[in-house]
């Protein structure tokens, strides 16, 4: 973008503070629902970006795992234990997201949402 090199780095999570924003308990839950969650770029080279300058795409470092296909197998097929196997190993993710993959073939169980997505304790 511009003189930047701009990569994105994950998707967004959504969570309690959507619902506030909103005015809908279930605000967060929906956007997780929908897939359209968008996500987090990381500066790779500074750059002069101005208004109108365009994104452009330069590579697709991992071309076989969108976000939209992470997020299929992080909150719609949560146990697809060969999906979970390869997010674990991809290094191109932080170590949180692979952490996801990680403990649920450890645990055998997706993690409890609730509070991220309502901003409280299941219970």
């Amino acid at each position: 973008m511009g003189f930047a090199l701009l990569e994105v780095s994950q998707g967004r999570q959504p969570c309690w503070k959507l619902n506030k924003l909103f005015g809908l308990s279930d605000m967060a839950g929906r956007v997780q629902r929908s897939g359209r969650t968008g996500w987090y770029y990381r500066v790779i080279e500074e750059g002069r970006v101005c208004v109108d300058d365009a994104l452009v795409l330069v590579e697709r470092r991992c071309p076989t795992w969108t976000i939209r296909r992470l997020w299929h197998y992080l909150y719609v097929d949560t146990m697809n234990q060969d999906a979970l196997q390869e997010i674990a190993k991809l290094d191109i993710l932080p170590a949180s997201w692979r952490n996801y993959a990680t403990k649920r073939l450890a645990t055998r169980k997706v993690e409890d949402w609730t509070r991220r997505l309502e901003g409280r304790h299941k219970g």
